[in-house]
Protein backbone atom coordinates (compact mmCIF):
# COMPACT_ATOMS: atom_id res chain seq x y z
CA UNK A 1 0.00 0.00 0.00
CA UNK A 2 1.52 3.38 -0.84
CA UNK A 3 -0.52 6.80 1.38
CA UNK A 4 1.31 9.87 0.47
CA UNK A 5 -0.13 12.76 2.20
CA UNK A 6 1.32 16.53 1.54
CA UNK A 7 -0.05 19.83 2.96
CA UNK A 8 0.44 23.24 2.78
CA UNK A 9 -0.27 27.03 3.83
CA UNK A 10 -1.75 29.00 1.11
CA UNK A 11 -2.49 33.02 1.82
CA UNK A 12 -5.73 33.14 -0.04
CA UNK A 13 -9.40 32.42 1.43
CA UNK A 14 -10.32 28.67 1.60
CA UNK A 15 -13.06 29.23 -0.98
CA UNK A 16 -10.70 30.33 -3.97
CA UNK A 17 -8.03 27.47 -3.24
CA UNK A 18 -10.97 25.09 -3.30
CA UNK A 19 -12.60 26.71 -6.41
CA UNK A 20 -9.15 26.52 -8.27
CA UNK A 21 -8.06 23.48 -7.01
CA UNK A 22 -10.81 21.46 -6.90
CA UNK A 23 -11.68 22.63 -10.83
CA UNK A 24 -10.27 19.97 -13.05
CA UNK A 25 -10.20 22.18 -15.54
CA UNK A 26 -6.96 23.55 -13.87
CA UNK A 27 -4.99 20.89 -13.05
CA UNK A 28 -2.91 21.07 -16.33
CA UNK A 29 -1.53 24.57 -14.74
CA UNK A 30 -0.38 23.56 -11.38
CA UNK A 31 0.15 19.54 -11.72
CA UNK A 32 4.04 19.34 -12.66
CA UNK A 33 3.28 15.62 -14.44
CA UNK A 34 -0.12 16.51 -15.79
CA UNK A 35 -0.62 17.52 -19.56
CA UNK A 36 -4.43 17.43 -19.62
CA UNK A 37 -7.78 17.16 -18.61
CA UNK A 38 -11.49 16.47 -20.24
CA UNK A 39 -14.31 16.06 -18.21
CA UNK A 40 -16.11 13.20 -19.59
CA UNK A 41 -19.41 15.07 -18.72
CA UNK A 42 -21.43 17.86 -18.35
CA UNK A 43 -22.73 20.46 -15.67
CA UNK A 44 -21.39 21.03 -12.20
CA UNK A 45 -18.52 18.38 -10.22
CA UNK A 46 -20.45 15.49 -8.20
CA UNK A 47 -20.20 12.01 -7.03
CA UNK A 48 -20.17 9.97 -10.10
CA UNK A 49 -18.35 12.95 -12.60
CA UNK A 50 -15.70 11.01 -14.82
CA UNK A 51 -12.23 13.15 -15.41
CA UNK A 52 -9.92 12.23 -17.84
CA UNK A 53 -6.30 12.63 -17.34
CA UNK A 54 -2.79 12.67 -19.68
CA UNK A 55 -0.18 13.17 -17.04
CA UNK A 56 3.82 11.40 -17.41
CA UNK A 57 5.50 9.81 -14.06
CA UNK A 58 8.80 8.51 -13.69
CA UNK A 59 9.36 8.79 -17.48
CA UNK A 60 6.43 6.91 -18.63
CA UNK A 61 3.27 8.51 -20.11
CA UNK A 62 -0.06 7.49 -18.50
CA UNK A 63 -4.00 8.04 -19.42
CA UNK A 64 -6.34 7.62 -16.79
CA UNK A 65 -9.90 8.24 -15.44
CA UNK A 66 -10.79 9.40 -12.10
CA UNK A 67 -14.67 9.26 -10.37
CA UNK A 68 -15.30 11.60 -8.08
CA UNK A 69 -16.40 9.37 -5.03
CA UNK A 70 -16.85 12.34 -2.34
CA UNK A 71 -17.18 15.78 -2.88
CA UNK A 72 -17.92 18.37 0.27
CA UNK A 73 -17.78 21.48 -1.62
CA UNK A 74 -15.34 23.84 -0.35
CA UNK A 75 -13.55 20.96 2.05
CA UNK A 76 -13.26 17.75 0.43
CA UNK A 77 -12.51 16.16 -3.17
CA UNK A 78 -12.09 12.82 -3.16
CA UNK A 79 -11.35 10.82 -6.76
CA UNK A 80 -10.46 6.98 -7.75
CA UNK A 81 -9.31 5.26 -10.69
CA UNK A 82 -9.44 1.78 -10.68
CA UNK A 83 -7.49 1.18 -14.07
CA UNK A 84 -3.88 0.26 -14.65
CA UNK A 85 -1.25 -1.67 -12.59
CA UNK A 86 -1.44 1.10 -9.76
CA UNK A 87 -4.94 1.79 -8.86
CA UNK A 88 -5.35 5.31 -6.85
CA UNK A 89 -7.35 7.10 -5.19
CA UNK A 90 -6.40 11.29 -4.59
CA UNK A 91 -7.95 13.57 -1.77
CA UNK A 92 -8.04 17.32 -1.66
CA UNK A 93 -8.56 18.20 1.46
CA UNK A 94 -9.44 22.08 2.70
CA UNK A 95 -9.26 23.70 6.07
CA UNK A 96 -9.40 27.43 7.34
CA UNK A 97 -6.00 28.58 8.66
CA UNK A 98 -4.45 31.67 10.65
CA UNK A 99 -3.73 33.38 7.30
CA UNK A 100 -5.48 31.18 4.67
CA UNK A 101 -6.32 28.34 3.85
CA UNK A 102 -4.76 24.64 4.88
CA UNK A 103 -4.71 22.39 1.37
CA UNK A 104 -4.15 18.50 2.04
CA UNK A 105 -3.39 16.25 -0.96
CA UNK A 106 -3.62 12.89 -0.20
CA UNK A 107 -2.27 10.04 -2.99
CA UNK A 108 -3.33 6.56 -1.79
CA UNK A 109 -2.83 2.84 -3.64
CA UNK A 110 -2.36 -0.98 -3.90
CA UNK A 111 0.23 -1.46 -6.47
CA UNK A 112 0.31 -4.62 -8.57
CA UNK A 113 2.12 -6.71 -10.31
CA UNK A 114 5.87 -4.93 -11.03
CA UNK A 115 4.48 -1.86 -9.50
CA UNK A 116 3.98 -3.60 -6.28
CA UNK A 117 7.53 -4.09 -6.06
CA UNK A 118 8.75 -0.76 -6.60
CA UNK A 119 6.00 0.91 -4.22
CA UNK A 120 8.48 2.72 -1.52
CA UNK A 121 10.74 3.94 -4.53
CA UNK A 122 7.50 5.52 -6.48
CA UNK A 123 6.02 6.46 -2.55
CA UNK A 124 9.21 8.94 -2.41
CA UNK A 125 9.21 10.00 -5.83
CA UNK A 126 5.26 10.69 -5.52
CA UNK A 127 5.86 12.72 -2.41
CA UNK A 128 8.10 14.95 -4.06
CA UNK A 129 5.74 15.20 -7.39
CA UNK A 130 3.20 16.25 -4.61
CA UNK A 131 5.25 18.76 -2.96
CA UNK A 132 6.15 20.64 -6.00
CA UNK A 133 2.95 20.58 -7.40
CA UNK A 134 1.22 22.28 -3.90
CA UNK A 135 4.34 24.64 -4.30
CA UNK A 136 3.05 25.61 -7.85
CA UNK A 137 -0.81 25.86 -6.72
CA UNK A 138 0.51 28.14 -3.93
CA UNK A 139 2.77 30.47 -6.48
CA UNK A 140 -0.39 30.83 -8.65
CA UNK A 141 -2.97 31.63 -6.00
CA UNK A 142 -0.74 33.94 -3.81
CA UNK A 143 0.58 35.82 -7.22
CA UNK A 144 -0.68 39.64 -6.75
CA UNK A 145 -4.10 39.65 -8.73
CA UNK A 146 -4.20 42.07 -11.51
Amino acid sequence: MVDVVTRILIHRPRADVADFAGDPDNASQWYVNIHSSRREDSGPLTVGSKIAFIASFLGRNLSYTYEVVELIPGEKLVMRTSQGPFPMQTAYQWTDADSGTLMSLRNTGQPSGFSRLTGPVMALMMGRAMRKDLQKLKGLLEAPQP
